[in-house]
């Protein structure tokens, strides 16, 4: 699937852009798809008016995310609420939806199974991939907000380090709805912390190990079309800031991590052994 010169550049930068991967029409699909899910969505549930926003990890104690490993949950964007009430319609206040559609959702499983990306898998050198997460991802018009410059090892840590994102812009991404930044090369510095479970698993802890910040000017804008693969190394640091348009940046994102690699048992993610990880095959 990838060619040498694609591979050279994966090994080189820790990215690679893959335009027109997904037919535009499998893009539309998912997003209406997504639409229907969202029209179940009681904002109101118990425990379920979580804000997903990585600048001040409110939620990282929130057993509404650190339970959301073998389910279908959905969070909310910073500002979405106001007195218990949503600032905005419904679909304009979510910020994702996850992290196990690609398991428990069948549209969403067949889009995240396919030979082409279980190719692109074998090429950047996985043995036995296995699908551990997966996040729908709005970045919504005046509201999606910064996603800070981080890489994905911190979060879904196996030894050794085996993740890699697979990035689906399901939507036009620009500089101005909040694309993805990256750091070219910047995959050669290890993880500078690990995001994981403190003992007891009713909240997280941020372990540290460089506190010196990326070096944030120099991270690239990976502007992308519909239907544009993003491949993104789990140590390479990448960043994405708020959208400032009128246009919504809605991506799909899959991790997948090597089957023969250690998924440490303090991972904030967590599944229940009646779903089990599987690989590309549906």
């Amino acid at each position: 699937m990838l060619s040498q010169q694609q591979l050279s550049d994966w090994h080189r930068d820790g990215f690679l852009v893959l335009p027109g991967f997904v037919p535009a029409a499998q893009c539309e699909m998912l997003k209406a798809h997504v639409q229907e899910l969202l029209s179940s969505v009681d904002p109101h549930a118990d425990g379920s008016a979580t804000v997903f926003s990585t600048t001040d990890q409110a939620h990282a104690q929130d057993d509404w995310f650190l339970a959301s490993g073998d389910t279908i949950r959905w969070f909310f964007e910073d500002g979405a609420f106001s007195d218990g009430q949503l600032t905005r319609p419904l679909p304009l206040a979510v910020n994702k939806l996850g992290h196990a559609m690609h398991d428990l959702d069948p549209v969403f499983d067949s889009f995240s199974r396919t030979e082409e990306l279980a190719e692109v898998a074998g090429d950047v050198g996985f043995i036995d991939p296995k699908l551990l997460q997966s996040m729908y991802i709005f970045k919504q018009p005046g509201i999606g907000g910064e996603v800070i410059c981080h890489c994905d090892h911190t979060f879904l840590w196996t030894e050794p380090q085996s993740v890699v994102g697979f990035w689906v812009a399901i939507e036009d991404a620009t500089v101005d709805n909040g694309c993805l930044w990256a750091i070219p090369g910047g995959h050669h510095t290890p993880a500078k912390s690990r995001f994981r479970l403190e003992p007891g698993g009713t909240g997280t802890t941020n372990d540290i190990f460089d506190d010196t910040p990326y070096p944030v000017d120099d991270l690239v804008p990976l502007e992308a079309e519909a239907g544009t693969l993003v491949l993104l190394h789990g140590t390479l640091p990448h960043w994405s800031g708020p959208n400032t348009s009128e246009m919504s940046r809605h991506a799909y994102t899959l991790h997948v991590i090597e089957g023969e690699a250690e998924y440490l048992p303090d991972n904030w993610l967590r599944r229940d052994a009646q779903l089990p990880l599987r690989g590309f095959a549906l």
